[in-house]
């Protein structure tokens, strides 16, 4: 079968395909012949040699967490599945349901796990989900991490209500799911992006309010504005501690601030005094549990929900795939097709 690998010395330009053994399922374990996977800010860190919460990353690495397959084959003892069904991917195989402990987030794909960007792959059957039909695989490819990083944000971690409002930082894979769940769920959505034209495919998504925020700096101000002076009631943080401060100025009394990743690097500004002001709560979190993940694909289900899959590459295209990401060129997801 062909694998995507990539080893020392580390970089988008040495990713290759290649050739390796044919894998089995043993006990309680299924054998996945993989379609499509979406790729993730994380992979580009990983492929780049980053380490993560398992450690320094060694020897040779196959990335990518996100991916839908079809059981191809099952170990003795699995009932959860069967050969024939469609499944994705989960970015936890060990987390399946509860709060989240050190012992349920050692199991992440695509490090320390082989990850998915390979023709046949084997794990856990309790690692894997079933999925809504509706969905083509590319669309399922792009689920396990974006989407329920926005899911659990929403639904979990801030209990949002219908009216609520939520505002999306930029225009990737987590902010455009947070964008059309809040749409399905009667919320108002307001996006931020320094592209007027990402900016009006948003609005054509249904965002209620689209701000770019190079020639809208103050963007916090925006939002307020856009709230009657009230605020959002949740905030999408993506850009990190280079926009942390204008999110504090853009959430409302007692709203809640997800701190989900920090694509704009870092900065100086942020005054911790500020959540004393306005009550407001700040919240790391990192993808979700199985139950998680299964009550978010009866929504989509439910709501007929269809991802937003930007650019499409086959698994020979990689490096161009992972260099779209590091050009933040995509509106939405990016996914490889085996």
């Amino acid at each position: 079968m062909r694998a995507l690998q990539v080893a020392e010395p580390w970089g988008i330009e040495n990713l290759k395909v290649a050739e390796v053994p044919d894998p089995a399922p043993g006990p309680g374990e299924v054998l996945v012949r993989m379609r499509a996977a979406s790729l993730n800010y994380r992979d580009l860190m990983m492929v780049s040699g980053g380490g993560s919460r398992g450690g320094a990353i060694t020897g040779t690495m196959t990335p990518l967490s996100d991916g839908c397959g079809v059981i191809a084959a099952v170990g003795d003892g699995v009932s959860r599945v069967a050969v024939g069904d469609r499944v994705s991917s989960l970015f936890y195989q060990t987390w399946f349901a509860g709060p989240p402990t050190m012992e349920r987030l050692k199991g992440q794909l695509g490090f320390p796990i082989p990850g998915v960007a390979r023709e046949l792959a084997v794990y856990s059957e309790d690692g894997v989900s079933k999925v809504p039909e509706h969905l083509s695989d590319e669309e399922v490819a792009t689920l396990p991490c974006a989407a329920l990083t926005a899911w659990r944000a929403m639904f979990v971690d801030a209990d949002l209500s219908p009216g609520d409002t939520v505002v999306l930082q930029g225009t990737g894979g987590v902010s455009i799911f947070g964008l059309q769940f809040a749409k399905a769920a009667g919320m108002r959505a307001i996006i931020t992006s320094s592209s007027d034209a990402k900016l009006e495919r948003a609005k054509a998504l249904g965002a209620d309010a689209a701000i770019n925020y190079q020639s809208t700096p103050d963007w916090g101000k925006a939002v307020k504005a856009a709230t009657g002076g009230r605020g959002a009631d949740l905030v999408l943080e993506v850009g990190g501690p280079s926009t942390l401060a204008m999110s504090m100025r853009a959430v409302r009394l007692g709203g809640h601030i997800a701190i989900i990743g920090s694509l704009g690097g870092v900065a100086e500004g942020f005054n911790p005094t500020a959540l004393i002001g306005n009550s407001a709560r700040l919240q790391g979190l990192s993808v979700g549990s199985r139950d998680m993940y299964e009550d978010m694909c009866r929504f989509i289900d439910l709501h007929r929900m269809r991802p937003v899959v930007d650019k499409v590459f086959p698994l020979t295209e990689a490096q161009a795939a992972f260099s779209a990401m590091k050009a933040n060129a995509a509106f939405g997801k990016i996914v490889l097709t085996m």
